[in-house]
C-alpha cells in the first residue's frame, strides 16, 4: 500500500480508517491483546502504513482521547451558547465526558493505568497529556465564564471541577450499576453542593484561603494555562 501524506485528503482518510479499525480491535480484544500487526491486518494495510500514521498503540489511544475532548468541547459550546444558567452549564461540562466515554470504559481506563509513571505518554498527570488537561480545564473555565466571581476563584474553580471530574471518571470505570447511575448521581450531588458553597467561597473573608490554595497549586504545577 502506498503511504499518503496525513495532511492530504487521502492521507486523512487512511489515517481515520486505521484509527477506527484500531478502536474496533481494542473493543473486541482489549488494548493489551491487540498488536500493531493485528491493527494493520484488521485495517487491511501493511504494518509500515499503520506505523506511519501511529508510531504505537499508545499514540492511537492518545488520538482517541483527543477526539473525545474535541467532541466534548463542541457539545459544551452548543449548550453554553444557549444557556447562561450555571447549573445547566456545569452539568453539561461534567456529564458530557461520561456520555462520550460510556461505551469505551476499558479504553478510558488505559490513561489511569499509567498514573504512577509520569514519563509515560498516557499518564493522566504526565507531560504527554498536558494539553488534554488544559483543554479539559478550559471547558469548566468556559462554563463559569458568565458568572461574576473573584479573579482568584475564576482561576481556582475550574481546576477543582476538573479534579472532581477525574475522580468521578475513576469511579465511572468501576461502576457496575446500569448506565453507571451511581456515578452520575454522585456527580449531580457534587455539583449541587458546589453551587451551594459557591456563594460562601466568594466571600472576601476567604480571600486569604483562596490565595493560599492557588499558591499551593502553582507550586505543584497544577494550574494549566488557559
Amino acid at each position: 500500500m502506498v503511504k499518503n501524506d496525513p495532511t492530504t485528503g487521502k492521507g486523512e482518510q487512511t489515517r481515520s480508517h486505521i484509527f477506527q479499525s484500531a478502536l474496533e480491535l481494542f473493543r473486541e480484544k482489549g488494548f493489551d491483546s491487540a498488536t500493531m500487526q493485528d491493527i494493520a491486518a484488521h485495517a487491511r494495510v501493511v504494518k509500515s502504513a499503520a506505523y506511519y500514521y501511529f508510531p504505537s498503540k499508545e499514540a492511537i489511544i492518545q488520538a482517541y482521547y483527543e477526539t473525545v475532548q474535541a467532541e466534548q468541547e463542541r457539545l459544551c459550546e452548543e449548550v453554553f451558547a444557549q444557556s447562561t444558567d450555571l447549573k445547566v452549564r456545569l452539568t453539561a461540562a461534567m456529564h458530557s465526558k461520561f456520555e462520550l466515554a460510556k461505551n469505551d470504559r476499558r479504553l478510558l481506563g488505559v490513561v489511569f493505568r499509567y498514573t504512577g509513571e509520569p514519563e509515560h505518554p498516557l499518564s493522566c498527570l504526565g507531560r504527554g497529556t498536558a494539553d488534554i488537561r488544559r483543554r479539559s480545564t478550559q471547558v469548566f473555565r468556559n462554563a463559569i465564564a458568565s458568572e461574576k466571581l473573584p479573579k482568584d476563584l475564576q482561576e481556582l474553580l475550574p481546576v477543582a471541577l476538573w479534579a472532581l471530574q477525574m475522580g468521578l471518571l475513576v469511579m465511572f470505570l468501576y461502576d457496575s450499576s446500569e448506565g453507571q447511575l451511581r456515578t452520575r448521581r454522585l456527580a449531580d450531588g457534587s455539583l449541587a453542593l458546589t453551587l451551594k458553597l459557591l456563594s460562601l467561597a466568594k466571600l472576601s473573608i476567604l480571600k486569604p484561603v483562596r490565595t493560599r490554595i492557588l499558591s499551593l497549586l502553582r507550586e505543584a504545577d497544577l494550574l494549566p494555562e488557559g
